[in-house]
This record gives C-alpha cells, structure tokens and sequence, in this order.
C-alpha cells in the first residue's frame, strides 16, 4: 500500500477487511498508526539463511506490526510472534471457465458404460428371446409341433430374426412395419418390453437435453496433489500453472513439490492480480495461492468465469505478525478474542467477502452419466414382466387343455364366448372347423411332407363337416331348428 496518514476528517489510499480491522484496533486500543509498504514487495520467506519481504521489517524491527493477508507457519513463527489467527486459509487453486462444445460421444453420455452394457446385451437379448420362446411354446401361437421343414401359414410369420426387429422398433418407436406375435403371453411380454422403452427414453431424453448444450468447462483438479499438478510431466498435454515467488505458497511447494516447483517457475507472475489474469485469458491454466485471497477475488468477477477447485493444502490461518517479545501482542491478542466473539470479525468477513459473483451463482453444476443403481428400477421392470408372463403362459396351456372345452359346453353365446371371440379363439366346434378351413384355404404347400400333412387335415375336416350334417339331421328330427351358418 503507498503511505497514508489519518487526520481528523479522512483517510487516504487504502480501504479493506484488514484497514477495518486496523481502525477498530485503533478505536479499542486508542493508538494511532501509519501504513507503509514493504521496499522489495515480498510477503517474507528465508533465502539462504536470510529474510527478506515483511518478516525481513520484523526482524530488524523497521516496523512495530504487520496486518495483512500473512499466512502463519512454523518457520515465520521462529524469528516473529503471533497473534491468534483471525481468519484461516490454505493454499488453493483457481481456474477459469471456458465454453467448451459438443462432444461427438455426447449421445452416449446420458448412461455409463455399465448401464449401456446392460441395455444392448442384457434387456434386448432378454426381451428378444422370451418373446420368441412364449410364442413358440404358446398353443395359439406359433406352432412348436411343425418340423423345421416345413412353412407356416403366411397369415402367421414370426422368426427370431422377426422378434429382433419387433424389439428394436418398439424400443426406438419407429414406425416400421413389424409381425407381431399371436399368442397371448407373447403380446403381454411384448407391452412390458414397450413399458420398458417407454421408461429407458424417458430417461435418456431427459438426461440428453444437458449433454447436448454447449457447457462450460475447466480443469477440475481434485488439490494441489492432484498427478496432473504434483507430476507436470507425466500427462501429455501439460498444464501450465504457477504462484508468486517468494511467498508462503511458493516455499510449501518448494518444501513438498520439488518436480512440480520446479517446472511452474516458468510460469509464475509477479502478483496476485497477474496470476488471477493469466488464467482469465488462458495464459495459463491454473493459478495457485493463498485460498482466501482467491476466494475473494472470484466472488468480484462480475462474469463469474473464475472459480476455485479441489481441496486446500496446508490449512493454516492470517495473523497480526510483530518483533520478538512485542509489548503489543497479548493485547492485540485480547481485543482479537473479543471480536470473535461478538461477531465482528464475521461481520467483516462478509462484508469484504461477499462480492458480485456468490458463491452459489459460481457453483459447477453438470449432469452426470446415470450409473446402474439409478437405472436399476427398469431392469426390474423388465424382470418382473418375465416372470409373469412366464405364469400367463403356463395358465395359458392350462386353459387351453382343460378350461377351454368346459366353458365351451357351459357359456355357450356368453361372456367367455365374447371374449374369446374378441382374442380371435373359438369355444365351440363350428369355429374350430372355420378355423382349419382358413388355414387350408391360405396355405399354399409344396414339401412333401407337408402334403401328406395337409391330406390328413382335409381327411379330419371331411370327417368333422360329416358329423355337422348328421347332427342337425338329428336336430330336425327331433324338431330343433339348426343354427344358421356363420358366414366367412
């Protein structure tokens, strides 16, 4: 700071959290004060057994106090005193936000590999297969007694291949041409598969939306220990980072970080405001230093572009710093207790703090891939259609075998006869004929063995249309007006 003096009326030059710290120590302690700056602007570190900066005016008693951003460590604390911390701080870093653009890949961020994987090998393949194997196994689908060599009806196909395609199109929505299945547990298994899809679109456009807008982006290092950081040449490109020489950061890393000291000197800036700037203009990419400091001045950045990440290192406090033995420090220590205590420091803190940029405007928020445990309630889903339709295909044949020819005989013209006509099943033996005929009517045979087969079904319906006139002659004997034919 350049020289200011107090008089009755003004202040010159400075103001700030520590001036108005140091007026309110004036105020309590009744002292005056003047502010000079130290002559070779350095905070104070120990070069070859000699101190330089502010510690340098401590030591050789050129000054009574320092009140400033002074980081207390273990080796200041060797050759100046202390006062409590009245604020804490560590070393930090701050990068800037940069628009970043769409990734290629952007499509597939939505979900992470494990829930892809799961998806493509697991849910389709599930889905496509109990879908073939219930209606293979169904008895009014397709028919599992047929040989492989021979074709089923043309009213009816349905392969694997074909199963797959249904899959894929009710997955995606497309509107395609698809063969659904015939049998009942099939086309149940085939609505859960489109609940399935419904929900896994659902959640994939919701999550996309973010991906696919342009975001910012920056270098989210996770400390100062982080591998891109502690070990610069390791990682290809590298990052280019710094700090200010001669300050507490740069003699912690000095101590700690030799690689890493050494290959940021490079890039290291004469101050604070430098450093913040360097980064505001890619400069560099990273700026270590005092955390506080920092915090402070992103919260000024009026377009919010600055931000600091990952953990502090070194966790220490700012101290009122004087000569050995100082007359002064047990009260400056007393009035500091005080102040924390009452809450003026904190409600200088927030004052000063506190800028344009909150803290919770600068906060990154991203969408991040979904894991499994998100998506897990789907599969579930997926899972539980399965099994159910499982117990709808063995209730299925159980009806068919045993339940069919009892409601025939008993709900004649019915409810269960409506519904059966509905589901395209006939209860009675008419229909059943009308049935066979459809299939010899539309099937067009041209193995052999398909012909013996087609031979006996005519033989079997000649049989059955013989039996339907011997009955109703017997019906118009004994007086009973045969139903009229269903027309085809």
């Amino acid at each position: 700071m350049s020289q200011a003096h107090r008089n009755g009326s003004y202040y010159q030059c400075c103001s700030g959290f520590c001036i108005d710290l140091l007026q309110k120590f004036s105020e309590e302690l009744g002292f005056t004060y003047e502010l000079v700056r130290v002559e070779d602007g350095k905070w104070g570190t120990n070069e070859n057994g000699k101190w330089n900066g502010l510690i340098a005016d401590l030591v050789n008693r050129k000054t009574d106090m320092v009140l400033t951003s002074l980081m207390i460590n273990a080796e200041r604390e060797a050759v100046v005193d202390f006062s409590v911390p009245y604020m804490e701080t560590g070393i930090a870093i701050v990068v800037a936000k940069r628009t970043g653009i769409i990734s290629p890949t952007a499509f597939l961020e939505p979900f992470d590999t494990a829930s892809w994987m799961l998806v493509g090998v697991v849910a389709i393949q599930a889905a496509t297969f109990t879908i073939f194997l219930f209606e293979w196994l169904s008895p009014s689908g397709f028919n599992m007694k047929l040989s492989f060599n021979q074709s089923p009806s043309p009213s009816h196909r349905f392969s694997l291949f074909r199963t797959y395609w249904l899959v894929w199109a009710v997955l995606f929505q497309a509107a395609v041409h698809v063969d659904s299945p015939r049998g009942f547990t099939a086309r149940f298994m085939t609505n859960v598969w489109a609940m399935f899809a419904v929900v896994f679109l659902a959640i994939y456009t919701a999550n996309l939306a973010a991906f696919m807008i342009t975001r910012e982006e920056f270098f989210e290092f996770s400390g100062i220990d982080d591998s891109r950081l502690s070990r610069p040449y390791s990682h290809k490109p590298t990052i280019k980072f710094g700090t200010i020489p001669y300050s507490h950061t740069d003699s912690t890393l000095a101590k700690y970080f030799k690689e890493m000291h050494a290959y940021m000197r490079q890039f290291n800036k004469t101050s604070v405001e430098q450093g913040v700037a360097a980064v505001l203009n890619a400069e560099i990419d990273a700026f270590i230093y005092d955390g506080t400091v920092l915090d402070y001045l992103t919260s000024q950045d009026e377009d919010c572009r600055l931000l600091t990440v990952g953990s502090w290192y070194a966790m220490t406090g700012y101290g009122l710093a004087f000569p050995r033995n100082s007359k002064y420090l047990k009260m400056f220590n007393k009035r500091l207790l005080d102040f924390r205590e009452n809450g003026d420091l904190e409600r200088l803190r927030r004052y000063w703090m506190t800028g344009v940029c909150k803290p919770g405007k600068q906060e990154h928020k991203s969408s991040d891939p979904l894991a499994l445990e998100q998506f897990l309630s789907a599969f579930l889903l997926l899972m539980a259609g399965i099994l159910l339709a499982a117990l709808l295909l063995l209730l299925e044949h159980l009806y068919f075998k045993y339940i069919r020819k009892h409601l025939a005989k008993t709900d004649r013209g019915g409810c269960c006869a409506l519904i059966s006509l509905s589901m395209g099943k006939s209860l009675t033996f008419r229909g059943a004929v009308y049935e066979a005929q459809d299939i010899l009517r539309n099937h067009r045979c041209r193995d052999p063995i398909c012909d013996t087969h087609l031979w006996k079904v005519k033989r079997e319906l000649d049989i059955a249309q013989m039996r339907i006139k011997q009955l109703e002659k017997e019906m118009e004997i004994h007086g009973i007006k045969p139903p009229p034919p269903c027309k085809r």
